[in-house]
């Protein structure tokens, strides 16, 4: 077998300005496949040291998050509605029985600008103007525990509202919330809503630090770091992205028209992953895909968050077949789908999850794209392994290549 495309399998990210690098290994060769990527603004990436860093308009982002060998990441576009997002002096906060005494340790960007909120009473800090979302919010700061155990942020948006307990010493989160390691004891609290189909879409957030789990009650003396708030409209917390006196939009990443029709065979072949997906923001599903630019010929994944369904379609000269089997998509997964003129094959995570006998071939197959073939339903979330096989695989081989 020959995996005649490479994108990031055992750690080799190929990286530079608008553009991003597979390779073809076929024969023991390293030749360069260069992917269009764009995104028309800078963002931050947790870069190989474990350091939140800022890169460049156009430079795509390889993730250190959550693997050593790193991971693309690719995200839709947001914008960050606090217009001080690290100075908790300035105005996108405001500060009740509160002090913020700003670079008293080493955030998460390895500089001395993490600032020390302590309470000199029953107060909280909130956002210094109200906020309006579309279908859901996203609150998230970075913390790094003083002497307060316990974390509350509570969202005010009438009957959108909800409170969140957080618990530093068992790094545990009530319902809505969400605790993110970022190293050196540094944390990523987050609480997240779905507001779609309801009127009441604007409103504030506060951060206390009670004695208690879920407690409203600030407690005069209790401390912890912070760094970089983020208040964001959707369903999900992205990425950091800092801002300095307004609000600041990172714009949607794009990775396009990867391989040719040289390393991309349209008679038998398989298209690998290893990826997780974003949650959807406006019920759009996120695709990778294979194809000759239309929709009559490709092989395309499928990941539905809302419904928990992978879908392959696999279209020949307009004729459409379609695998489906449920899975978490938010979580890390292996699948593969292979194909040549005896049948297609699905495999997600070791396990054969369907195969039809009845299929014709496409024709033409030439790239591979990160969204539909034809621009629309982009993928985001995280991208470990994709491979491009130019043979089928034995039902062995795709067990074992999609097995953890």
């Amino acid at each position: 077998m020959a995996n005649t495309l490479n994108l990031g399998t055992d750690g080799n990210w190929g990286v530079k300005k608008d553009s991003l690098l597979a390779y073809n290994s076929e024969n023991g060769n390293f030749k360069p496949l260069p992917f269009d990527f764009t995104r028309a603004s800078s963002a931050t990436v947790v870069n190989k040291a474990g350091l939140i860093e800022t890169v460049g308009s156009g430079e795509p982002r390889i993730d250190f998050s959550n693997d050593a060998k790193g991971a693309l990441l690719l995200e839709p576009t947001r914008s960050n509605k606090v217009s001080t997002s690290n100075d908790f002096n300035g105005s996108g906060w405001s500060l009740s029985n509160l002090t913020a005494t700003s670079n008293q340790v080493i955030s998460p960007d390895g500089t001395l600008n993490a600032s020390k909120l302590e309470m000199t009473g029953d107060g909280a800090l909130r956002n210094n103007s109200e906020v309006s979302f579309n279908d859901g919010y996203a609150y998230s700061i970075f913390i790094k525990k003083g002497n307060s155990r316990y974390v509350t942020i509570r969202s005010a948006f009438f009957t959108q509202s909800i409170v969140v307990g957080f618990d530093l010493d068992t790094l545990t989160a009530q319902t809505n919330g969400k605790i993110e390691d970022y190293g050196n004891d540094w944390y990523r609290l987050s609480i997240t809503k779905d507001i779609s189909g309801d009127a009441d879409r604007s409103g504030f957030f506060y951060l206390y630090l009670p004695n208690s789990l879920g407690s409203q009650t600030s407690v005069s003396g209790n401390y912890n770091y912070f760094y970089g708030g983020q208040i964001e409209d959707g369903s999900y917390a992205t990425s950091y992205i800092p801002t300095q006196g307004s609000a600041v939009t990172r714009v949607a990443d794009a990775c396009n028209n990867g391989g040719n029709d040289q390393v991309i065979n349209s008679t038998e072949g398989v298209l690998y992953a290893e990826i997780s997906a974003l949650t959807e923001d406006s019920g759009d599903s996120r695709r990778l895909t294979i194809s000759d630019g239309t929709t009559n010929n490709r092989v395309s994944f499928e990941l539905d968050e809302t419904e928990g369904l992978i879908k392959l379609f696999f279209t020949g000269n307009g004729s459409l077949n379609q695998l489906t089997t449920t899975i978490d998509v938010s979580a890390d997964f292996k699948i593969a789908a292979s194909y040549n003129s005896s049948s297609l094959k699905l495999y997600v995570n070791g396990i054969k999850e369907g195969e039809d006998t009845s299929i014709t071939l496409p024709i033409g197959l030439d790239n591979l794209s990160f969204d539909s073939g034809t621009g629309s339903s982009d993928f985001y979330g995280n991208v470990k392994d994709v491979r491009v096989y130019n043979t089928a695989l034995t039902d062995a081989e795709l067990q074992a290549l999609t097995s953890n």
